[in-house]
């Protein structure tokens, strides 16, 4: 116990000066999931990250931001509100993805002309939607064809993008937008992809994907996400691991401080074919899809809860990871103490904090693990060294009584204002906020969103 107190000091003292990031992603396809698995902008604790990435918007044929979903500026509003509730928390919109399999970004970095065209669309949008930055999906610009042309292009984006921000931020004396990138984290793409040393002092903060290391598409099995390498491992597989990819970042020049380590909310599967249960079992595909996010070979943590009950659990010393099986089920997944680990390693090595993938992956309603809400995402914050949330919170626009009371005994969320249509009210922990539609728009309880009459 001694020695667990101390662990925590140590990340305590440390993250203020190295480790201060915990940037969680959410994802715009998690509000089709069904029933308890239904993830919006409604279900965020505004207090729980200090940086919020909503996940993914594209680049249309004009070369500009394109919304991906039909509500996404809805949902936009929805969530930059919370910077009403929490004015710490900085909100991100992703941008890229692919489209039929291409990066969008091939055709924007091909020219000065559509990279300039971008980035004015990208500072307006950013701007007119109330983000705090640009987070850039392009994880493998290298795989379109002509590698060295896609990395340097990638590089003059970056520059470009850079001087464009703080251009604006000088020029509309306000603050400057953040610039961030979701990077790979596999050495040969690296290499590949990345003039690391030319990009890394344009970015705000680089996040690398540290997971995804092993999976269903393998003939044995293997850890989405380990500390270090196995003694099983053998070939490039020695590189499949956290420890290899970071201090890749690190030797190719990228500067500690900027780098943020992958915790993944979810795990990936195996289906096994013989009575070997062990990490290097042989298999064969995925197992079963989970129920709500319906993926081959892939679980969510709420998902992984409702497995864990009859499973087998055993621990990997040597990665620092834990498994599960059950019947031909195996299963590679993070929990706390795994979390514990890397966050040790993270602090040790200097990094400059987390990002998460993804807040609607975790337990994020407290229904399935039996935890409370977050489980994985709030014992990572307690473990890098956060001060405790606020219990309570001043609105910045409270209501009057009678409606100061109107979230007593309500789930958190957005609810209509019967009084005046154009405004809304946010129950968050108990409290009431009083929240604005843009000029012309009311509030729809439907939608939960404020649109046109």
């Amino acid at each position: 116990m001694d020695r667990l107190r101390v662990s925590l000091l140590l990340c305590f003292c440390l993250s203020s000066a190295s480790s201060s990031k915990l940037v969680c992603h959410m994802t715009n396809w998690a509000q089709y999931r069904p029933s308890d698995g239904k993830f919006t902008p409604d279900n965020i604790d505004p207090f729980l990250c200090t940086h919020v990435i909503y996940a993914l918007a594209t680049i249309n044929s004009f070369n500009q931001i394109s919304p991906v979903e039909w509500n996404d500026e809805q949902q936009f509003v929805r969530l930059n509100s919370f910077k009403n509730v929490n004015p710490d928390l900085k909100t991100l919109l992703t941008v890229g993805g692919t489209v039929n399999g291409i990066s969008p970004f091939v055709a924007v970095v091909a020219k000065p002309e559509s990279r300039a065209a971008f980035i004015k669309s990208a500072i307006s949008y950013l701007r007119t939607h109330n983000f705090d930055g640009l987070n850039l999906a392009w994880e493998y610009p290298g795989h379109n064809g002509s590698p060295q042309d896609d990395k340097e292009r990638f590089t003059l984006l970056v520059t470009e993008l850079s001087t464009a921000f703080e251009d604006d931020a000088r020029d509309n004396r306000r603050t400057q937008l953040l610039l961030s990138a979701n990077v790979a984290a596999l050495a040969p793409t690296i290499e590949r992809a990345y003039e690391v040393d030319k990009i890394s002092p344009h970015f705000d903060f680089i996040n690398v994907l540290t997971y995804d290391y092993h999976g269903s598409w393998e003939p044995v099995t293997g850890h989405n996400s380990p500390l270090h390498r196995s003694s099983l491992d053998s070939g490039s597989h020695i590189h499949h691991n956290i420890n290899s990819s970071i201090s890749h970042w690190l030797d190719l020049g990228a500067p500690a401080e900027k780098l943020l380590l992958g915790f993944p909310t979810f795990g990936r599967t195996f289906r096994l074919t013989s009575g070997i249960t062990s990490l290097g079992a042989p298999a064969n595909g995925p197992a079963d899809a989970g129920p709500y996010t319906r993926t081959a070979g892939f679980w969510s943590y709420y998902e992984i809860c409702d497995f864990l009950p009859s499973a087998t659990v055993e621990w990997i010393p040597e990665q620092e990871v834990p498994y599960a099986t059950y019947a031909s089920s195996w299963l590679g997944y993070d929990d706390k103490r795994s979390f514990s680990s890397k966050v040790q390693w993270m602090t040790a090595n200097h990094l400059g904090g987390a990002h998460v993938w993804t807040l609607d992956m975790d337990d994020f309603s407290g229904t399935f693990c039996s935890a409370g809400a977050y489980p994985l995402i709030n014992h990572l914050r307690l473990s890098m060294g956060f001060p405790p949330k606020p219990t309570t919170t001043p609105a910045p626009t409270t209501t009057k009584d009678p409606l100061a009371d109107i979230c007593r005994g309500r789930p958190d969320g957005l609810y209509e204002n019967p009084a005046d249509k154009t405004t809304y009210f946010q129950c968050h922990v108990g409290n009431t906020y009083l929240h604005h539609c843009q000029s012309g728009l009311i509030f729809w309880d439907s939608c939960k969103c404020c649109d046109w009459p």
